[in-house]
């Protein structure tokens, strides 16, 4: 098999899992002592092989290694006690989760997106940049679920999951979608932005919404924008007045932290005061209506 797996030294016991990677012992390459036990993936190239590592491979003989991919479970022999004997090997159970970030319209791979990956609680583990192929690559467990999170400057952010496998690898296609702005004679239009529950605080959904007016006030320095936050009917009209202007103002604090000056934009809360559905006994669809934010072009 050529000098990539032969060396100089013993290469013996070659077995093939059901993946593809070959596994076998050598004493020609650099280890813990004696023979070691190796694995190579022949479904890549550009691989190299690898050293098992502790506590498979000791200073003694470690040798003849087969795994059940389905068992999740491998058996190999070693004379570390002082003769030979059958160990068991229970594998870490990590997969490769690669991602190619594209461009939803025209297919095109996207570097330099932030790929975040997450937990089932939705908090952040890491994140990094994609390289010039559009990839990230994470090395996750295979018994536990994740999210990833894909985002770039233009472009509305996505997600896409990493569900439990016991495959050694999986691909991930997630397709960011351009960001294309509407812009009427009278306002800016974006996709509606979502507050928690009795709170004010922009959540992730509604920055990356403001991103996108942010981009609108930077390609127009003359622009200037009104904000107008509604609530449903759902409670007082005192308390929804109260928190439409929080949710208003705290609108307006996000686009000025994004270097936006302060004299470009304003707001002020509505409650309920402009249903845009008049309704008495409104639907949940009505209610999800009625809350909203406008972002009006103020005329000087």
């Amino acid at each position: 098999m050529g000098p990539k797996i032969n060396t100089n030294g013993r290469e013996n016991f070659p077995c093939i899992a059901d993946d593809n990677v070959l596994y076998f012992a050598s004493s020609g390459r650099q280890g813990f002592g004696g023979l070691d036990i190796f694995k190579l993936d022949l479904n890549d190239k550009e691989a190299e092989v690898i050293n098992l590592g502790k506590p498979v491979n000791t200073d003694k003989d470690d040798f003849s290694f087969s795994l059940n991919l389905s068992k999740n479970v491998g058996y190999f022999s070693s004379n570390r006690a002082g003769k030979d004997n059958i160990y068991l090997a229970i594998p870490v159970c990590g997969v490769d989760a690669v991602a190619v970030i594209k461009d939803k319209k025209t297919g095109k791979v996207l570097a330099d997106a932030k790929v975040s990956i997450l937990d089932s609680k939705g908090n952040v583990i890491a994140t990094k940049q994609s390289n010039a192929s559009g990839e990230v690559t994470y090395q996750v467990e295979c018994d536990t679920d994740y999210v990833l999170q894909a985002s770039k400057n233009d472009y509305d952010a996505s997600a896409a999951n990493i569900s439990k496998t016991k495959s050694r690898k999986v691909s991930i296609s997630i397709e960011l979608e351009p960001v294309e702005v509407v812009i009427t004679a009278t306002e800016v239009l974006l996709n509606a932005i979502y507050f928690e529950y009795n709170k004010s605080n922009i959540t992730a959904q509604g920055a990356n919404e403001l991103d996108k007016l942010v981009k609108v006030l930077n390609n127009n320095p003359q622009m200037k924008i009104f904000v107008k936050a509604h609530t449903d009917t759902n409670g007082s009209a005192d308390y929804n007045l109260k928190l439409s202007d929080q949710r208003a103002q705290a609108t307006v604090q996000y686009v000025i932290s994004k270097g936006i000056n302060k004299e470009r934009i304003s707001g002020k809360g509505f409650g309920f005061t402009e249903l845009k559905v008049n309704c008495k006994e409104c639907t949940e669809e009505q209610d999800a209506q009625n809350r909203r934010s406008e972002f009006l072009i103020v005329k000087d």
